[in-house]
């Protein structure tokens, strides 16, 4: 009987033991990771003030702020891991066969981040410009590993999947110093056409954004039934096409009301 006693204190004794040398461990495991991130979001807050950083474009900072980040909390994970006595070999075999894992689950988010990497490296776009993909168009707010965020002209944010922007044709309508701003005007067939371009240089010679060279331009570029197509052509700062824009597309018709020049006819439609 008493030495069944021994037995079960002994078996007791090393429970308590292990069980102590656990939570211990715990304890310890989870002061290492509540001070382990404190000390990462202040050198990710540090980084975001580096001037080397500042002095790059926004796109990139974004990419290797965040790229450290994940970086030294997987060193972090990895360190408590192994404190915790869990053998190295388990834990690059395990984080091999969760990456295999994650990539077949994850393939399209794989797919979006791979596309990020590479618009950081072609860099069609940057923050702050205006693209058009075909299917939506808007300011560039952020480009993170997953998506790219466009604020429409109508103030709505919209998500694009990195992935599916390197797969498109992309419009960047912010990336040059100078843009053209291309009006079409039908004009009837009968009207003097040396006049009405002269009235529609006019018009564009009062607007304050037309620049002189490249010279603007006011020629026939089409012909439509009743009449002609008179295209205006007209270089801007890219930051005045909008002026520029609406001011022609308000004066010039004025202009052509006010000289009486008249427009096509409508094709009458015959009933049978």
């Amino acid at each position: 009987m008493d030495m069944n006693l021994s037995h079960w204190e002994r078996l007791l004794e090393k429970i308590s033991d292990g069980a102590m040398d656990i939570g211990l461990k715990l304890v310890l495991a989870i002061v290492i990771y509540i001070l382990g991130s404190f000390i990462i979001r202040k050198l990710v807050k540090v980084m975001g003030k580096l001037r080397s950083l500042k002095s790059i474009d926004p796109t990139a900072e974004n990419y290797i702020i965040t790229f450290v980040k994940y970086a030294l909390y997987v060193v972090l994970v990895v360190s408590i891991v192994a404190l915790l006595g869990v053998p190295m070999s388990s834990v690059i075999a395990a984080i091999a066969s969760a990456g295999i894992a994650i990539g077949m689950a994850l393939q399209g988010a794989l797919g979006n981040i791979a596309g990020g990497l590479m618009l950081l490296i072609f860099r069609p776009f940057s923050v702050g410009d205006y693209i058009s993909t075909g299917t939506v168009e808007g300011t560039v707010r952020s480009i993170s590993l997953v998506y790219t965020v466009l604020t429409t002209v109508d103030n709505r944010r919209v998500s694009v999947p990195n992935g599916s922007l390197m797969n498109s044709s992309i419009s960047n309508a912010t990336v040059e110093t100078l843009r053209r701003v291309d009006l079409n005007f039908d004009i009837a067939g009968s009207e003097d056409a040396d006049a009405v371009e002269k009235l529609m240089l006019d018009v564009i010679g009062k607007t304050e954004w037309a620049l002189k060279e490249p010279a603007p331009q006011a020629l026939i570029t089409a012909g439509v039934p009743g009449g002609l197509t008179y295209t205006v052509r007209v270089w801007v700062k890219t930051t005045d096409y909008w002026d520029e824009y609406g001011a022609l597309m308000k004066g010039i018709p004025a202009a052509l009301n006010e000289a009486g020049i008249a427009r096509p006819s409508a094709p009458v439609s015959i009933s049978k």
